[in-house]
């Protein structure tokens, strides 16, 4: 799969590359997360990221002063897996070199499948703050090296936690899994409870 550059112009469909952010001590703080072999975690939020100064600096400038979640997500991955969505850009921060799948919300068809042929591949340098656009399809990032992947995630308050879903979801609100969090699941990932609509190959890495 051809592995893009996220300062390239193609990846201003889905996000941007945030500069002016003192990010030194959130890297620092990222060193001790944990980083499970063979397994990728997420947490939507951590007092001692949230307590950084840095992050009052997203709050305010990137989200325009609406509370918001630091949180991360490490481990070991070179697939898709899945896609999901938002109602909010999201923020990551590379605390290694990792790479980004992305695709456009607006290629969902009507029966909400998506054809995994449309994903582009970018390398998020360690260090760079990118923010992804709402309508960004995503999931969790993979790595460069055996040595895994640390991203810091930076979410509206609340976002991924647990919600009550209806038995008799239909239409979008079937691909509800969290709070502002929507997932198109690929059956080879085999996520529990979510909706299998990723057509073609479970791209790779």
């Amino acid at each position: 799969m051809k592995i893009q550059q996220v300062e390239d112009k193609a990846f201003s469909t889905y996000g941007r590359v945030l500069e002016g952010y003192a990010l030194s001590p959130l890297l620092k703080a990222m060193e001790h997360t944990p980083l499970p072999k063979g397994e990728v975690i997420y947490v939507p939020g951590m007092e001692e990221l949230e307590d950084l100064p840095v992050a009052n600096a997203f709050k305010d400038r990137a989200f325009g002063g609406l509370p918001i979640q630091v949180g991360f997500c490490n481990g070991f991955n070179t697939y898709l897996n899945a896609v999901e969505y938002h109602r909010s850009s999201e923020i990551n921060v590379a605390v290694t070199d990792m790479i980004l799948l992305v695709g456009r919300q607006q290629d969902i068809t009507e029966d909400y499948t998506y054809d995994t042929d449309q994903i582009e591949a970018f390398l998020v340098p360690a260090g760079t703050a990118v923010e992804m656009y709402a309508t960004t399809l995503h999931y969790a990032p993979c790595m460069t090296s055996e040595k895994g992947f640390r991203c810091v995630v930076i979410l509206p308050k609340g976002t991924n936690t647990d919600v009550e879903i209806p038995a008799d979801a239909k239409g979008e609100a079937r691909l509800l899994t969290a709070r502002n969090k929507w997932l198109i699941a690929h059956e080879d990932a085999k996520i529990e409870g979510a909706f299998c609509g990723l057509k073609g190959e479970n791209v790779s890495v």
